[in-house]
């Protein structure tokens, strides 16, 4: 089945209520309705752009969003998390916890405690997932972490309006790019040589699957513009924002992400419930190294 721009138009609109009513009862109907599909026809467009059930997208969705409460919430108990994201019982959410990770709720907990790990599955011997917990270091020397701390700041910004793609998995990133840059080209977004481009993280890498990450790359633009096809207008919430700056080659984008999250956590800065970011100041391509001009944005309060 392709899509066209008219189902990605209806399965954005579907992927922002789900992202904001998980704490709620979310049915196919009930979607499918703010979709403007029947729920058959629905059901299957959903499955080929996420490559996922809608129930199983939302069981996941609302268990990754328990394992980063868990992480960052200590303050809330097992049984409140589960109440809180839909779960009949604190046993189902045991199980649906331990289905999707491989350990407990309880255990995921104080596996990660005290350290930043980001979360990994592997294969056992009889194909069954096993959870592990990874540390991200910073392989820094002293005078380099110094480097690194000298580029934050915490500032107060605007509103930032974008028009961009939402794409699912790290491999669909470039191909967004080049749709999205060709369709600035037809509107003549791209005539100021200054134009920039940023990517906004719906999900965290440090728990959701890289090829189940759903982001939105995206064009800076001046104002809102309107919805077209899979063209959808994002405005990024102004407010107060951890922002990093830095000249850094493609494969040190995830260390450095968990070391500005590190930062914050260092000095008690919580993160807001609005998407990180990143805006990029040039082609990384024409760089004479290869490395990326990027700012990098944490909604903190």
């Amino acid at each position: 089945m392709t899509l066209t721009r008219d189902h990605i138009k209806s399965i954005n609109r579907a992927l922002h209520y789900i992202e904001n009513h998980l704490e709620s009862d979310l049915s196919l109907d009930q979607i499918s309705q703010i979709a403007h599909y029947s729920p058959y026809h629905f059901h299957r467009i959903f499955k080929v752009f996420t490559g996922e059930t809608l129930n199983s997208y939302i069981a996941r969705k609302r268990v990754e969003k328990a394992s980063a409460d868990l992480l960052h919430r200590e303050h809330l108990t097992i049984s409140e998390l589960s109440t809180h994201y839909g779960f009949t019982s604190h046993s189902s959410f045991t199980r649906a916890f331990k289905k999707f990770y491989g350990v407990s709720p309880s255990n995921f907990r104080s596996s990660s405690k005290g350290k930043y790990s980001k979360i990994s599955q592997m294969k056992s011997k009889n194909g069954q997932p096993i959870t592990t917990f990874e540390d991200y270091v910073c392989h820094n020397n002293q005078n380099n972490d110094s480097v690194m701390t000298s580029n934050i700041e915490v500032k107060t910004i605007k509103n930032i309006h974008t028009a961009g793609i939402t794409c699912i998995g790290k491999t669909q990133i470039a191909p967004s790019f080049n749709r999205l840059l060709e369709w600035a080209g037809q509107q003549g977004l791209l005539r100021t040589p200054d134009f920039k481009m940023a990517t906004i993280f719906y999900d965290s890498f440090k728990i959701t699957a890289p090829d189940k990450v759903r982001m939105c790359t995206c064009l800076l633009v001046e104002a809102p513009i309107k919805p077209s096809g899979e063209i959808i207008s994002t405005t990024l919430n102004g407010g107060l924002y951890i922002k990093a700056h830095y000249i850094i080659g493609i494969d040190a984008f995830p260390t450095t992400w968990m070391y500005l999250f590190k930062w914050m956590n260092d000095n008690g800065y919580k993160k807001r419930n609005e998407p990180p970011f990143e805006i990029y100041h040039n082609d990384f391509n024409e760089h004479p190294e290869k490395k990326c001009i990027v700012d990098m944005y944490i909604p903190v309060a």
